[in-house]
């Protein structure tokens, strides 16, 4: 025993050693934190904006930092992100992102070919397929709500409007996009949010390796219901599920992808396609809510819209002019959208910043930007970037506003909610008019507000920076009625 202890301490120290490295002089800062290997997963984790800005003050722009074993240049210059977006030959990004298809989803696809499955999406979600989609959702949008109605539509209900939000959104976009009504009628909408609600919840865990035993075990038994419930979209062309996922079956398929990974597959679209629209919409409801200047200014905008409508045809089920929303959608998502963008060095490669300085980066080593940090909070960029401004990206005539500037120059990228290059969501236009519908059928059918006038918005939750939207700590009570027209 005592042999067998000391033959291990021995291959932890040599490990260490071997995994253990110092600054060169063509590297960016290197910090490796205190703890050997961990280095600074923990803060990292607790609290990334917090940790990278801290990162930041003491560094600069651009540094090192270990993390579980790896390490990690940040890049925090949205001048020099270019650098890194453009190029597909020395940084990768299938690979990290197999790491956390296998992590999160249990799921490998080792002739799965990323650029085509995106070539595919795109063209599922442009033109007349994207105005069906748009319609799909509108149907499923009006009658998701509409069953949330006390019987006394003269009642208020009162709800969590996180709640309110994620859940509509999720069951409309559930049955427009993977056809829950013909699939399987035991699997309704709202038994799908129930598991999936669950399954989200511990899914920084998940991607992080830090899952407690009894949180395995829930993660285990939620994602085989998931599963299970799911089998059955996209399997044919009549299932009821759309185009894009009857689709997206056919390409795993032909790549030779079984049964059981087209299952699990299935629940990966479903998170990429549900698990950001609905925070998204909470997040500027509640801003509107908690900002009546904003409320006034966005149901002007879409009263005008709505008096344009006939009952025959919905103007926004297709592309149209709302300055005004887009401003509030896009304070909203520079405000809670933080996803990171990493890479994979596969190959040595030069950095060149926009400031002229080069750093190395090497291979074996992750790049990370973090645009949440980087532009959209930075305080030289965005005057009072703490503070909601729903006309931030409005000029003074009223027509967009997209000249942003860092150190004199104007920057290209002044916001990045939607990622950036090649990586750039597909689903974009359809994400935007999603939300811009709810808010529209929400603000000109009902009467909302805040159950308490004087409720701030709540706080973030920090686990989430990283993942896409972020979600809140707790939620903001709201009441809701259907509005009397007559």
């Amino acid at each position: 025993m005592i042999w067998t202890i000391f033959l291990l301490a021995q291959a932890v120290l040599l490990y260490l050693i071997l995994t253990n490295r110092s600054r060169s002089k063509s590297d960016p800062p290197l910090d490796k934190g205190v703890i050997p290997w961990l280095g600074h997963a923990l803060e990292f984790g607790k609290d990334a904006s917090k940790f990278l800005n801290r990162m930041k003050q003491k560094h600069g722009d651009i540094f090192t930092v270990r993390v579980a074993g790896r390490y990690v240049t940040v890049l925090l210059d949205p001048h020099s992100y270019d650098t890194v977006i453009n190029d597909s030959d020395s940084l990768d990004f299938t690979r990290y992102a197999q790491v956390l298809m296998e992590r999160i989803f249990n799921l490998r696809l080792p002739h799965h070919q990323p650029a085509k499955a995106k070539a595919m999406t795109k063209r599922h979600f442009i033109g007349m397929d994207l105005s069906a989609l748009n319609s799909t959702m509108s149907r499923h949008l009006q009658a998701s709500l509409k069953a949330e109605m006390p019987q006394n539509q003269k009642d208020w209900k009162e709800e969590g409007l996180f709640n309110l939000s994620y859940s509509l959104l999720f069951k409309a976009g559930y049955l427009t996009l993977f056809g829950g009504e013909q699939n399987n009628n035991s699997a309704d909408p709202s038994s799908i949010y129930e598991e999936y609600k669950k399954f989200d919840g511990l899914l920084t865990k998940m991607a992080r390796g830090t899952l407690k035993p009894e949180e395995k075990r829930t993660v285990q038994s939620v994602r085989q219901k998931l599963w299970e419930l799911l089998a059955p979209a996209g399997l044919t062309e009549d299932s009821g599920s759309s185009p894009w996922l009857h689709a997206y079956r056919r390409l795993l398929q032909e790549e030779g992808a079984d049964e059981e990974s087209q299952k699990k597959a299935v629940l990966m679209q479903l998170w990429a396609t549900q698990g950001n629209v609905g925070p998204a919409a909470f997040w500027l409801l509640g801003y509107l809510l908690t900002n009546p200047e904003a409320l006034t200014a966005v149901k002007r905008e879409l009263s005008g819209i709505s008096q344009m409508e006939t009952s025959e045809t919905s103007l926004l089920d297709r592309a149209v002019n709302t300055p005004v929303f887009d401003s509030v959608l896009e304070e909203t998502l520079r405000l809670t959208a933080a996803p990171f963008i990493t890479r994979e060095v596969v190959q040595e490669k030069t950095l060149h910043m926009a400031d002229g300085q080069e750093y190395m980066l090497r291979k074996g080593d992750r790049v990370c930007l973090f645009p949440f940090n980087s532009p959209q909070m930075d305080p030289e960029i965005h005057h009072e970037p703490q503070k909601y401004k729903y006309d931030r990206f409005l000029n003074e005539d009223g027509s967009v506003k997209r000249d942003f500037y860092k150190g004199g120059r104007r920057l290209k990228y002044y916001t990045m909610p939607w990622g950036a290059g090649t990586n750039g969501c597909v689903g974009k236009e359809f994400a935007i008019n999603t939300i811009r519908k709810f808010v529209y059928i929400v603000l000109t059918n009902y009467d909302l507000e805040l159950c308490d006038p004087n409720a701030q918005m709540p706080e973030v939750n920090a686990s989430r920076y990283g993942f896409g939207m972020l979600q809140p700590e707790g939620d903001l009570l709201v009441r809701y009625k259907p509005r009397n027209t007559h």
